[in-house]
């Protein structure tokens, strides 16, 4: 496999020059499977598991190899296997709090370029969530896309759009049927050699059927969705790093269910800029903008 093609950069490069002179090679994590790995290496793909030394040293989840994560491993050739001994630094995370009660930061995909949020105009479209995905997005550093599907099933696609501008600020936002088929091919013009997009979303939204699309054939599984209130069902069950037939790589994530902030006051600033700027105008500084005398916001 050609390096480039899967990413590698002059920052990646950099980093792994302590490491050059160790016998081990880098490669980059396509997918997840509790403890072992699929790694891209220009040997090709392989199995990987992490030493045990770097799980002894391992203080929490995040630290251990992440989808889209480049890595310096040691290959053996004569059973196609590498053991990863470190994690080269990160461009960038997109991370969430772990669903649930832990206060743990869960990584959802590593070093990209592009996030795409993906919704659907069905009885997914949910402003409130699309601008935690924003928040998320922001705090990752990485340029958020919009992608309103099911085109075909809505009748009020211009409201809808008017409505995500007032919180999207200057995010692009596309409409599309990936169904039919119609307005996908437009996405090819965010797909760039050497940099990595990711797909989020919720479950049955269409980011599998979006992915099938641009790469040509059918390569990740897709469902209808319930009849039941048009509840999605998940149909891709991990993280995968895939590469396009005409450059660029697309990281698909499962269906989520519950998005938890994990960090990023500057984030939200960045979101509700009209929001903060009113807000210098409140009678008290430290205003909660609840029941203060002379809120702005209220």
């Amino acid at each position: 496999m050609n390096l480039q093609a899967l990413g590698w950069n002059p920052f990646f490069e950099k980093s792994f020059y302590i490491y050059s002179g160790k016998s081990f090679i880098p490669g980059r994590i396509s997918a997840e499977h509790k403890e072992r790995y699929e790694l891209f290496t220009e040997h090709g793909a392989c199995w990987a598991e992490t030493t045990g030394r770097f799980r002894y040293f391992a203080e929490s989840r995040s630290e251990f190899p992440a989808v889209g994560d480049w890595v310096a491993a040691e290959y053996f050739p004569d059973n196609h296997i590498a053991m990863i001994h470190h994690i080269l630094p990160r461009k960038n995370r997109f991370s969430r709090k772990t669903a649930g009660v832990r206060t743990e930061e869960q990584i959802l995909a590593a070093n990209i370029d592009r996030i795409f949020i993906v919704t659907g105009l069905d009885h997914d479209f949910n402003l409130r969530r699309i601008e935690r995905y924003l928040i998320l997005a922001r705090e990752s550093g990485t340029e958020p896309v919009v992608l309103l599907n099911k085109l075909d099933l809505c009748s009020d696609v211009d409201y809808k759009r008017l409505e995500l501008k007032s919180i999207s600020a200057h995010t692009p936002v596309h409409v599309l049927s990936a169904k039919l088929k119609n307005g996908v091919d437009m996405l090819k013009n965010f797909l760039r050699d050497n940099e990595t997009s990711a797909f989020i979303g919720s479950s049955g939204v269409g980011k599998s059927t979006i992915i099938n699309r641009l790469i040509g054939e059918d390569v990740q599984l897709t469902q209808t969705v319930s009849g039941f209130m048009d509840k999605g069902r998940h149909t891709t069950v991990r993280r995968e790093l895939l590469i396009l037939p005409g450059g660029g790589l697309l990281i698909d994530t499962p269906g989520l269910r519950e998005i938890q902030l994990w960090s990023g006051e500057e984030s939200l600033s960045d979101i509700f800029e009209d929001i903060a700027q009113i807000a210098t105008q409140c009678r008290f500084r430290d205003c909660s903008h609840g029941k203060e005398p002379e809120c702005a916001i209220q």
